[in-house]
């Protein structure tokens, strides 16, 4: 599962500003971050601006090891590709994209139920006409990316957590459940025998700061939120299994997810405007216990791959999104620390227990001289065994790695001139699945 920000403050043509920021990110614990790169009507292909900006990004996060995710999309409604002609063009745009920079992972628009993103909602007679537009891009988009690089994986939905269906009304808007049916239909109706998708996008927000994410199901309603995973499951399943079309078991990136925190008095003056009183934020505490539920929630679920923060950093402007683990001048808020252990306890499998999670870790074995250096992917549990020639057991001990840190294993290998070997087998300590074995011969220390 990618654990990242989604953060455009990387995006700089400036590479030394491009370094800076992802540095932080990794930094703060995250191993992936995802940018927005703006399409418009008439274009095919990126500026030789855009290029460079994205250049710096890519080296950027390749330098801190970081997955970039891309998501191409129009700015707002009055940019909404609807014609044949435009979708050709958004199409065309997003393939050079990955063609230019190698993007490994690809979201096709941004929120297309909600009508800030996309205009219209609705047909003429209250029908949902966004949903069957949209889905006719991502088909478009699908294809035209797949021609250029076929490991590129397209991410669809990039969904707005709730929305109202009503027509006619001054924010016309659809619910996640109604869309994800509605892109169903439309595919159906397509007749199309590819997929459109090879994962969905959804942001999973609260309705309001200070909920916490355990408590933020929708049992009654068509909002999405963090603990409605299998109501969002049985969607996918229903608008989409049958077909060409992964749908129950289609891969998750909930790629935004955010906790607004309340900025301290001495902290006031990095930021311009007043908080919306309906945000609800909450203490720097709460956030970053509320983050680390969120993470857990999100690895516990089978086909969640991805579990993204909004965002890194602050907005300074106080209407916008003050849900970052940094402060709008990139100072650490108290919350990062917690946040950033969280986000390392999940990579070592070991930030919660879920009922159906099996892990098995990945050992492997370095000799040098007499020293055995063992590491394992994932925090292993582990048995090791020194052997001479085909029976003799010499040595056993136990211990634990921690997932992704090297460890000296307790014992030497002798020097005498003998035929040594080693076994090791190595389970998860949380959540724990079948053991690894590994087997090796060794050389005289």
């Amino acid at each position: 599962m990618l654990l990242g920000a989604t953060e455009d403050a990387v995006r700089s043509a400036d590479p030394a500003v491009a370094q800076k920021q992802m540095d932080l990110l990794a930094g703060a614990g995250f191993d992936s971050v995802r940018i927005t790169q703006i399409w418009a009507p008439g274009e095919a292909k990126p500026t030789a601006d855009d290029l460079k900006i994205l250049a710096n990004v890519f080296a950027a996060a390749k330098k801190d090891g970081m997955n970039v995710l891309v998501s191409v999309m129009n700015f707002g409604s009055k940019t909404t590709p609807l014609t044949d002609a435009d979708q050709a063009d958004f199409a065309s745009y997003a393939a050079s994209v990955v063609t230019a920079v190698g993007v490994q992972y690809l979201i096709v628009g941004n929120e297309p139920n909600l009508n800030r993103y996309w205009l219209p909602q609705f047909d003429a007679d209250g029908s949902d006409i966004a949903a069957a537009s949209y889905e006719s891009l991502l088909a478009k988009t699908y294809d035209a990316v797949k021609a250029v690089d076929p490991t590129t994986l397209v991410i669809g939905g990039a969904l707005s957590p709730r929305g109202s269906d009503q027509p006619g009304t001054i924010r016309d808007t659809h619910s996640p459940t109604v869309f994800i049916q509605d892109m169903g239909a439309a595919y159906r109706a397509s007749g199309r025998a590819l997929p459109i998708m090879d994962g969905l996008a959804l942001h999973p927000y609260e309705d309001h700061s200070n909920v916490a994410p355990i408590d933020g199901t929708h049992p009654t309603t068509t909002s999405i939120s963090l603990a409605d995973y299998p109501k969002l499951v049985s969607l996918l399943g229903q608008a989409f299994d049958g077909t060409a079309q992964p749908g129950s078991s289609l891969p998750i990136y909930f790629d935004e997810f955010g906790v607004e925190s309340q900025i301290p008095q001495a902290e006031q003056g990095l930021y311009t405007g007043a908080e919306v009183a309906a945000t609800q934020p909450v203490d720097e505490a709460t956030q970053a216990a509320y983050y680390k539920q969120a993470i857990q929630l999100a690895f516990c679920d089978p086909t969640v791959r991805g579990f993204f923060l909004f965002h890194a950093f602050d907005e300074k402007a106080m209407p916008g999104w003050q849900s970052g683990v940094y402060y709008a001048d990139d100072t650490p808020k108290s919350s990062l620390a917690p946040v950033r252990l969280a986000l390392q306890e999940a990579h070592r499998g070991v930030v919660t227990q879920c009922p159906a999670l099996r892990l098995t870790p990945k050992p492997a074995v370095i000799q040098t001289g007499k020293i055995l250096t063992l590491t394992c992917d994932i925090d292993c549990l582990y048995v090791a065994q020194l052997y001479r020639g085909l029976g003799k057991l010499l040595l056993s001990k136990r211990g634990h790695a921690v997932g992704g840190r090297a460890t000296t294993l307790p014992f030497r290998v002798p020097s005498a001139k003998a035929v040594y070997r080693l076994r090791l087998s190595a389970v998860a300590p949380v959540n724990p699945g079948p053991a690894a074995l590994l087997r090796r011969q060794l050389k005289p220390g």
